[in-house]
């Protein structure tokens, strides 16, 4: 009796060390303080309403610009359009994480890790990055020979990368989906009519998504798009030189921009984890909104990003890179891409977000969205499956870009390209929503109970 009399105070004692506040609602203490690192590369936008979709003028009288006032919450955006070299980035590690996989599974060591610290096994092994790949290694050669095109389709006897096998494989959660909560079980005597309300699926598998993406660009799009057009150099050399390097990737399609996006957003979050810090958001294609808010930069109901009516600077000189003159393309400065923050940026610290390149947006294409659409970060998109009709795959692309004319600088132009076709005048910039309300938030100055 005495022992059980013992065991009940420690019992007690314990209880109470672990539960401070004496009875009172305080909130979960030793909480880690966090703060919102800036992604390089990137400019803070802040938080703000305006008149989507107002610009100068509809010379088509198509009526797809209406006008539309909304909300958007504070997020940061890529100063600059990705360029091929950051793309290029992306392409090497899928070539590197694909080489690693094919040694670790023929029997090299080194290249994965199958057990971890404690020797339980990891299923499925994860990639050691500090294993240098030996390309030329003889051990090598068996297990990296699948990487290299076949003997036959090789040009002069040259060893090289078949870029068809350079597939990126992510999975994602449909989480507009799985919020329509469909129902789990069909009418019943207990759950009927009126009350027989979606509870959503019990098994929430059905809502992971898998892709996998050829991660290289389409460097026939040069030829391609244009016909009766010599535009073999840049198809040779525009991905892969380095003259090339800081201009705008291109010849990428949607799916492979959501793809960096998803690659970077493991980068980033994967340094934090391993720092002991916490995640952030993910980057991500920005809607249409957001781009346009940010393409304004503050200049609520200006038809340029650079803040006027005009196309031209006082000097006579174009503001941006794209077709100012029948049959004549160079007048601004050059005749194709220009490198990237070649021109001025706007009032944001943004480059390039009229001209250069056109951009896609996560929004699916359709010209009644401001009808239907949220005015709190206005966002449509669609997912649209490969067998499915064109018109549901076609996105929104925004910026105007080399080859159009100076009607389609206007930051309220939309246009659209199909979800799976590369073109030579499209690239992409990444934006990740900001955690919190806007920069400089603090309980200390921003609550007067939480201070």
């Amino acid at each position: 009796m005495r022992n059980v009399f013992f065991y009940l105070i420690i019992v007690l004692l314990l209880a109470s060390c672990g539960n401070s506040g004496n009875g009172e609602l305080i909130g979960v203490q030793d909480r880690p303080r966090f703060y919102q690192p800036d992604p390089y590369g990137t400019i803070f936008i802040p938080l703000g309403s305006y008149t989507m979709g107002a610009g100068d003028q509809d010379i088509f009288y198509a009526n797809v610009y209406q006008s539309k006032t909304v909300s958007v919450e504070s997020f940061y955006m890529d100063e600059t359009e990705i360029t091929n070299n950051e793309y290029r980035q992306f392409v090497d590690w899928v070539r590197d994480s694909l080489a690693h996989t094919k040694l670790g599974e023929g029997g090299i060591e080194g290249h994965l890790i199958t057990e971890d610290d404690n020797g339980e096994p990891i299923d499925p092994p994860v990639i050691n990055w500090d294993t240098e790949i030996e390309w030329d290694a003889p051990e090598n050669k068996e297990a990296l020979e699948d990487m290299y095109l076949p003997e036959n389709e090789r040009f002069y006897r040259r060893k090289e990368i078949d870029t068809r096998k350079l597939n990126y494989i992510y999975y994602w959660i449909d989480v507009q989906a799985a919020a329509q909560k469909d129902y789990s079980q069909p009418a019943n005597s207990q759950n009927a009519s009126l009350m027989n309300r979606p509870q959503g699926l019990k098994d929430r598998s059905v809502y992971i998504r898998k892709e996998i993406i050829n991660v290289y660009p389409d460097t026939l799009c040069w030829i391609h798009d244009f016909t009766y057009s010599f535009n073999e150099p840049m198809t040779k050399s525009y991905f892969w030189h380095p003259v090339y390097d800081n201009y705008p990737v291109v010849g990428v399609n949607w799916k492979q921009a959501r793809a960096f996006c998803n690659w970077r957003t493991m980068q980033m979050n994967g340094f934090l984890e391993s720092i002991g810090e916490v995640g952030v958001n993910d980057f991500r294609l920005p809607n249409e909104t957001e781009w346009e808010w940010a393409a304004r930069g503050g200049a609520a109901l200006s038809p340029y990003p650079w803040g006027g009516p005009y196309i031209r600077n006082s000097n006579g000189c174009f503001l941006g890179n794209y077709k100012p003159l029948r049959g004549n393309y160079v007048d601004d400065g050059g005749i194709r891409t220009l490198i990237v923050a070649h021109y001025a940026p706007n009032d944001f610290g943004l480059y390039d977000m009229a001209g250069n390149v056109s951009e896609w947006c996560a929004d699916a294409f359709d010209e009644s969205a401001y009808n239907f659409a949220h005015d709190m970060n206005m966002y449509y998109n669609y997912d649209a499956k490969d067998n499915e009709n064109a018109v549901q795959k076609r996105k929104v692309i925004r910026g105007g870009s080399w080859k159009d004319v100076g009607y389609y600088m206007q930051v309220n132009a939309r246009q659209y390209e199909y979800q799976d076709t590369c073109k030579s005048y499209v690239g992409f910039r990444c934006v990740q929503s900001y955690l919190g309300r806007k920069k400089g938030d603090s309980p200390k100055t921003e609550s007067n109970v939480y201070n």
